[in-house]
């Protein structure tokens, strides 16, 4: 029986905003498998988001090892991490980061504009990124023509975070992250969310890690990890978002 090859792997990491403050991400060590649905459990506040975009290469960690699918970032410069982050990574924000002067389908289709990887990708099947950026977006019940054309100012919060999980999707990224994605979602659309998010994932073998801390979710994942348990830090507390689409 084959092992499946691991797309996150840390080790000693730890993170602080500056030198002199206290340690926010203290974890000895995290593994995360091909196509593994994670769960990561925990309160507000308690240093999930900052973990995340260490995983994204956002951030660099000031000790310790982080390796995404294969490669060290923590080593990459800054540049490089953009890109690979715009390649091979679909992150769900908390604030959603959409581009206010853009539409709908303008938002859903613009990682495919920064990395030529996800670009091929959408378009894969021989039908267009736009005609791909609708089929996700169908799912999510916000495929009415009028709505792709309009400014995503003009949506409601829920519709927002509904953009910005099919621009998560778009081009196939191996690594999907989702933070708090489900919190402005009603039960229907939360069902109709996280199915979407499943088979896409499923579908294209990536790897999800989905943070929340609504335990009833839980469920629906192959394993839950409560934060608490890997992160040893001296003092959990967020900095401002500071983080890029």
């Amino acid at each position: 029986m084959s092992v499946a090859a691991p797309v996150i792997e840390l080790s000693n990491v730890r993170f602080s905003w500056t030198a002199a403050s206290p340690v926010v991400i203290d974890i000895e060590s995290l593994r995360i498998d091909e196509a593994e649905r994670v769960f990561l459990r925990g309160p507000s506040g308690s240093g999930k988001s900052t973990l995340l975009s260490l995983l994204a290469g956002v951030m660099v960690p000031r000790t310790g090892g982080i390796r995404v699918l294969g490669q060290d970032i923590g080593r990459m410069g800054g540049a490089a991490r953009d890109r690979f982050r715009a390649d091979h990574i679909g992150f769900i924000f908390q604030m959603f980061n959409l581009i206010p002067y853009l539409s709908v389908l303008e938002n859903v289709c613009l990682p495919c504009g920064f990395s030529a990887t996800r670009g091929a990708r959408a378009s894969g099947g021989g039908t267009g990124i736009e005609a791909e950026a609708i089929r996700l977006l169908e799912h999510l019940d916000m495929a009415d023509a009028a709505l792709l054309r309009r400014s995503v100012n003009a949506l409601s919060v829920g519709q927002q975070q509904r953009v910005a999980a099919a621009r998560a999707l778009i081009g196939r990224p191996e690594l999907v992250i989702a933070d708090e994605p489900t919190s402005s979602l009603d039960e229907d659309r939360r069902a109709a969310f996280l199915d979407l998010l499943f088979r896409e994932c499923e579908q294209r073998h990536a790897t999800l890690i989905f943070v929340s801390h609504d335990a009833s979710l839980g469920s629906r994942f192959d394993r839950v990890i409560p934060f608490g348990e890997i992160n040893r830090p001296s003092g959990a507390v967020n900095a401002p978002d500071r983080r890029k689409p």
